[in-house]
This record gives structure tokens, C-alpha cells and sequence, in this order.
């Protein structure tokens, strides 16, 4: 097996016993990047120098006994909205060509100070919204370049998934982490709203933007959110509440109490998709859980009122930047900061009312469980022809299962579960209550341990490459 495709901690682990050196696995990387991603398109800027010093530092401490670790020597990407000193910060948008950030956002800076090697920063949507503009690449799907890559962690998705990083950081606002990471057969989790800081990272909407993490595997995944989580100064909107140990030994479920809506799985599901989270639910209950019938608020409403509040927020975020140079926004951008602008102050409210009582109602259909799961598209992966402009309809289906949990702020974990005939990854979903990111990755890890839909990778060449980039 080649470096590339060795696990996050077992990389870590053997840098830190002196079997690998930080320096071999980031030129490996860095190869498998000028290689292929010209035409995946994935990474945005590529810090080669500056990742190739960073990791000989690294080993050099390993030499002398020291570990940071389990991220210590291990090669990871960021999505471009993250702060990082002296790197370009252009975040997909046309009118912040050349930006540069000064300083580091605080999920950057507590990477380094746990050891990770950045090696560049990954491709968003423009303004981390809804569409690729140029002069931007919109990523490919390292599986088909011909299908959606999902949005707006487009460029972490396909970083993960083509094995051109081991982990890279993302945000979720309304699904940019779940869909990603369903449609590449990447394991996504958006924690809980607050667990990690948004100091240094661009603003879409405060009260929306979860800050996570995307990877090969749960246990990859919670290794990165450990090190990242946690309260800030910088950021008074960090949650106070202790970070558990995501990263804790996986074992059964017996004691486990998930719960199934099956209203979720099978109304108006593709039956390829339906039939993966059944299937989910099979293996989970082999492992020992018990499963429960929930029934789950209708999210419709929420769903439509997470667009007025997106916008409004939005609106706020961009407002200096909009009145200068809006005639740069690309359509969606534009028309989501357009609708922000026309609610009133008495409509806004009604909007943040609804979302605390559904909150209120998904928080408590869920009590009694320790998880719910559920798939994270109602569809197998579409052609990303079909996605440039997107019906109302097709709108409100991509949302139907991340929208819930980005307006409740409730943590989840996106894993592949399957796969369709045409052999493109399907997603499930595994959700739990406030700040329980471990029973989310407790969950996600075990179904991991006995399936093996996330060691798949696409078969990348030099030659797949180039029809990669022909499409």
C-alpha cells in the first residue's frame, strides 16, 4: 500500500516511532498534487516550500524525542476561507483577487501547534455560497469528473477523496460539508455550532457557519477536530463546554440507542438511497444498538426560512464589500445578499423565532435517543451539468437533510455507506444531541470497523487525470 493511502493516525504514528519521516510523506503528496491536480482542480495555492521546511522542522523534533501528537508530520489542506498568514485569501470571489490574509485563523493556528504540515489551501464557492465563478476552477469529482462535486467544500472534497491530502479543514452553512463529503465518498463531520472557533475564517453567516472538518474516515476526522475545538478569546461565540475525547478506542454499540424516522430514509428517496441507509441500520444493529422509531419535525419551513436568515446574515457580512464592488458578485451570491437586504426587521424575527421552536422540537424528538440516522442527499449523485443552475425544486431536495441540523446547530458525521450501479459513493447521516460529537463518531467509527465503502478511492492516474481534465 503506498503512503497515500495509509490512515491519518497510522501516518502520524509512524513518524513519531522514526518508520516514516514528515519529509517523504509531504513530497509524496506534494508529487501526487502536481501530478493530478491539474486536472481535479482541487487546491487553489500550493505551499510547497513552506510545507516541505515545515515537515524536515517536524522530523527534526522527532529526532530529539518530541512529539506534538497525532496530527505531528502529517500533510493537511484548508479550505480557502481560513486565514493563513501571507497566503492568498481570495475565497472564490472575483472582486478579492490578490487578497492576502495577515494572521492565521485560530483552527489554523492550533493545527500547527498540533503538528500538521499545511500544504496549500483548497478550492470554495464564491463567498462559500452556491456557485463556482470565474476565473475560478470549480473542482472535479475525483470518482466521475462529469458528476457534482457538491458545494462549497468542493475543493476539500476533492482534495480528500483524490488522496491529495489526509485531512482538510472545511465549513458547513447549509450542507458544504455533508454534501461534499456524501458525493465523494469522504467522511464529513459538522460539529456542533460553537465547538470550533470562526476567528479567521470568512463570514457567510454567523449563526449558520459550523467550522469542521473532512477526512478518509471518522477516526482521521475526529483526530483533526480534537486538536481544533475548544473555547478562544478570539471568538466569544466558541463554546465553554469541555472537548471530549472524539479520538476515544472504538468498540461495539451495545448500550447505543440510535434512532430511525422512516419517513427520512424512504419519502421521496432514491431507492439506491434508501436501500444504503437501510443497510446502514442493519450493520448498526449488528453491532449492537438498539433501534428506535423517532418522529422527526417536518423541516419544510425551516428549510425555506434558512434562506431569509442566510440572507440577512449575509447581507450584514458583506456589506461594505457589496456597496463597492457588487457589480463583481457572481448571480447566486448577489440574489442571496439581494433578498437578505429586502426583509424587514419584523420579518427577520418572525425567521430567528421559527428556527429556536424547531430547534426546540428537533432537540426534543431526538432526546431519547443517542443518534438518528438518516441518508445525507435524497439522490444518488447527480450529473454536474444539472447543478450549475438548479431548480427550486432541486434546491430544496439538496437541503432536505443538512439544512435541519445546520438551523438546529446539532452535530453530525457524513460517511459512505455505499455505492450506485454506476458506482459513485452514496452518504448517510449520523446525528446526535448538542456538544455529542463522540456518540457521532462512536457511531461512524464502529459502522467503519466492519465496512470498508470508505477505504474505496477513485483509480487515479496520470492518464485519468487527462481525461479528467478533457471533460
Amino acid at each position: 500500500m503506498s503512503v497515500v493511502d495509509l490512515p491519518l493516525v497510522e501516518v502520524s504514528d509512524r513518524i513519531r516511532r522514526g518508520e516514516l519521516t514528515s519529509l517523504a510523506v509531504t513530497e509524496e503528496l506534494l508529487d501526487r498534487i502536481e501530478l493530478l491536480d491539474d486536472a481535479i482542480g482541487a487546491f487553489s495555492f500550493v505551499a510547497a516550500e513552506e510545507a516541505l521546511a515545515r515537515a524536515a522542522s517536524l522530523d527534526a523534533e522527532v529526532a530529539k524525542g518530541m512529539s506534538r501528537g497525532a496530527l505531528h508530520g502529517v500533510p493537511i489542506a484548508v479550505k480557502d476561507i481560513f486565514d493563513v498568514d501571507g497566503w492568498p485569501s481570495e475565497i472564490g470571489m472575483p472582486s478579492r483577487r490578490g487578497a492576502v490574509s495577515r494572521g492565521s485563523s485560530t483552527a489554523v493556528t492550533r493545527l500547527t501547534e498540533h503538528g500538521a504540515v499545511i500544504v496549500g489551501k483548497v478550492h470554495t464557492t464564491e463567498g462559500v455560497y452556491a456557485e463556482h465563478t470565474e476565473p475560478f476552477r470549480a473542482p472535479r469529482n475525483p470518482w466521475n469528473p462529469d458528476r457534482w462535486v457538491g458545494a462549497s467544500s468542493s475543493g476539500s472534497a476533492a482534495a480528500v477523496a483524490a488522496r491529495l491530502a489526509y485531512a482538510a479543514l472545511a465549513s458547513d452553512t447549509g450542507g458544504s460539508i455533508r454534501m461534499p463529503s456524501a458525493v465523494t465518498g469522504s467522511t464529513g463531520i459538522k460539529p456542533t455550532w460553537g465547538r470550533v472557533s470562526r476567528a479567521g475564517v470568512f463570514e457567510l453567516a454567523a449563526s449558520l457557519d459550523h467550522v469542521g472538518v473532512m477526512a478518509r474516515s471518522a477516526v482521521d476526522a475526529a483526530v483533526v477536530l480534537k486538536a481544533i475545538a475548544g473555547a478562544d478569546d478570539a471568538d466569544p461565540t466558541a463554546a465553554l463546554e469541555p472537548v471530549p475525547h472524539f479520538d476515544a478506542p472504538v468498540g461495539d454499540l451495545r448500550g447505543v440507542v440510535v434512532g430511525v424516522d422512516g419517513g427520512w430514509i424512504d419519502e421521496d428517496v432514491e431507492p439506491e438511497v434508501a436501500q444504503a441507509v437501510h443497510l446502514m441500520v442493519d450493520v448498526l444493529t449488528s453491532l449492537g444498538a438498539q433501534v428506535l422509531s423517532v418522529s422527526l419535525p417536518d423541516p419544510r419551513q425551516a428549510n425555506d426560512d434558512w434562506f431569509g436568515i442566510c440572507g440577512v446574515q449575509a447581507a450584514r457580512s458583506h456589506h461594505a464589500s457589496f456597496a463597492a464592488r457588487g457589480g463583481e458578485y457572481g448571480r447566486a451570491l448577489a440574489d442571496l445578499i439581494a433578498l437578505g437586504s429586502r426583509l424587514t426587521a419584523v420579518e427577520y424575527d418572525q425567521l430567528l423565532l421559527r428556527r429556536a421552536e424547531f430547534s426546540g422540537r428537533m432537540r426534543a424528538a431526538i432526546k431519547t435517543v443517542d443518534a438518528v440516522v438518516m441518508p445525507a442527499l435524497p439522490f444518488v449523485t447527480p450529473p454536474a451539468a444539472d447543478m450549475v443552475t438548479m431548480s427550486s425544486e432541486t434546491v430544496a431536495r439538496i437541503h432536505r437533510f443538512t439544512v435541519p441540523f445546520t438551523m438546529s446547530g446539532l452535530p453530525s458525521v457524513t460517511l459512505p455507506v455505499g455505492f450506485d450501479p454506476a458506482g459513485m459513493p452514496i452518504g448517510g447521516q449520523v446525528v446526535s444531541g448538542p456538544f455529542r460529537e463522540d456518540v457521532t463518531v462512536r457511531i461512524a467509527a464502529a459502522f467503519q470497523a466492519i465496512t470498508s465503502w470508505h477505504l474505496a478511492a477513485p483509480e487515479l492516474n496520470e492518464q485519468s487525470a487527462g481525461a479528467c481534465q478533457q471533460t
